[in-house]
Formats: C-alpha cells, sequence, structure tokens
C-alpha cells in the first residue's frame, strides 16, 4: 500500500507531522508492506533567500504581528515539536527558497536516499538553522548521506528535476491540496496536518483493511478459457 506524504521543508508542522506518522507507522503490523512516497509542496515559491536579514522581523513583517506575537508561535510550535522528540530553533532560522532543497529530494529519490534526505532537509532548515538554497550546503549534507558529490553538484547547477517538483505540486492542486503536511494513503484516503499519533494509527488501519477489501477477487470458472502466463505460455 501506498502511502504520498505532500510536505515544504520549510514547514515546521511537517517536521512536526513526520514524526508522528513515523510513530504510527513503527507499530503498524503491516509496516512492511508499505511504501512511503516524499512529494514536493513549496509555500511560497517566490520567497527569495536572504540569510542576512533577521527571521524574527521578517516573520513579523509578512504575518503582520508584533515581537511578541512571534515570540508566542514560535514557543508554541517549538513546544509542539519538543513532544516528538525535535529540538526546533525558529528564530534563528534562514529565509531561503526551498525549491533547490526540493530538487536534491527527487536526486536521492533516484539514488535510494530519499527517507534520509528528507530527514537531513527538515533537521538543517528547522534545528540547525542553516541555508538549504546553499548548494555547496546540499552537497555537504548529500555527501554526509553517501551520495556522490560531484553529481550532486553538476545537477545543482542545472534545471534537473524542476520538472518533477512542479509535477508534484501540480498533482497537489489537483487533488484540492492547499496546505502541508498533507498525507494521502492508498491514493483514496487524505489527512490533513500533523495529526496525533493515535489518528494516523487508525487511519492506518482503516486504509489497510479498505485496501484489502478491494483487491481484485478471482471468480470460480470452468477450465474451457484460454490464458497465457507471464513465461509465455499459452493453454
Amino acid at each position: 500500500m501506498e502511502i504520498n506524504i505532500w510536505s515544504d521543508i520549510r514547514c515546521p508542522f511537517c517536521y512536526i507531522g513526520k514524526r508522528k506518522f513515523e510513530a504510527a507507522l513503527v507499530n503498524f503490523p503491516h509496516k512492511d508492506q508499505i511504501t512511503v512516497n516524499w512529494k514536493c509542496f513549496e509555500l511560497d515559491p517566490s520567497i527569495e533567500t536572504k540569510p542576512e536579514v533577521d527571521y524574527t522581523e521578517y516573520f513579523m513583517e509578512h504575518k503582520n504581528v508584533d515581537q511578541e506575537g512571534a515570540s508566542g508561535m514560535f514557543n508554541h510550535v517549538t513546544a509542539m515539536a519538543r513532544e516528538v522528540g525535535l529540538a526546533f530553533n525558529i528564530k534563528d532560522g534562514v529565509i531561503a527558497n526551498s525549491l533547490n532543497a526540493h530538487r536534491l529530494l527527487h536526486y536521492a529519490k533516484k539514488e535510494g536516499y530519499a527517507e534520509t534526505t528528507k530527514e537531513a532537509l527538515l533537521k538543517a532548515q528547522l534545528v540547525d538553522a542553516e541555508n538549504i538554497d546553499d548548494k555547496e550546503h546540499l552537497i555537504v549534507l548529500a555527501k554526509a548521506i553517501g551520495m556522490n558529490g560531484d553529481a550532486v553538484r553538476e545537477m545543482l547547477n542545472s534545471e534537473d528535476y524542476t520538472y518533477e517538483v512542479r509535477q508534484d505540486e501540480l498533482e497537489a492542486r489537483n487533488l484540492g491540496i492547499n496546505g502541508v503536511p498533507f498525507f494521502v494513503l492508498d491514493h483514496k484516503y487524505g489527512i490533513s496536518g500533523a495529526q496525533p499519533t493515535e489518528v494516523f494509527a487508525e487511519a492506518l488501519d482503516q486504509a489497510w483493511k479498505k485496501h484489502n477489501e478491494e483487491k481484485l477477487t478471482i471468480l470460480p470458472v470452468g477450465e474451457t478459457g484460454g490464458s497465457c502466463d507471464v513465461e509465455g505460455n499459452c493453454c
């Protein structure tokens, strides 16, 4: 059974939701038969990378809140993160466009490093307060995971995987997804937001039950019908 998860690397609730979903999945009895696909979603594709700008001031300006309001929001999400073992550092974050990071994620899928790359990118943005649009930093991150640094540099200096990122976002729009994280179980059941682990656990159980109920049933028939198998044998 497939589970597609749309998220943005800049989104704190996406990291929290990832942890809560993982906690449900680890106890799911059929977890070995689950395939998780990470889908890209840019909350603000037009955002300009500005590592020199103070994150709190930027947040205050764009959310139209004062410093007390910004601090309250940061403290709230940081407390939520702490509950799932994450040490967020929101106030020191870097204002960065996430397209290059999403492109790296698609490259990592091809190389077999999707899960570790997704985790590393979220940590870089939300815990380590690093610039996820800095190509040299992304290369170092990829090499630490096990990817070829020269190949990653070549990819980042091209337009490769931009199309794939846009296709993920187009798919999200077609599904009516306008916020992240968003989880789609078995291409049928959607869950929005960083829900409690119990909600994810129940959804997994329900989706798995439906998934198996809706499998093709072979009807008992006579032996007169001919057929061919995958080896090319026909009878």
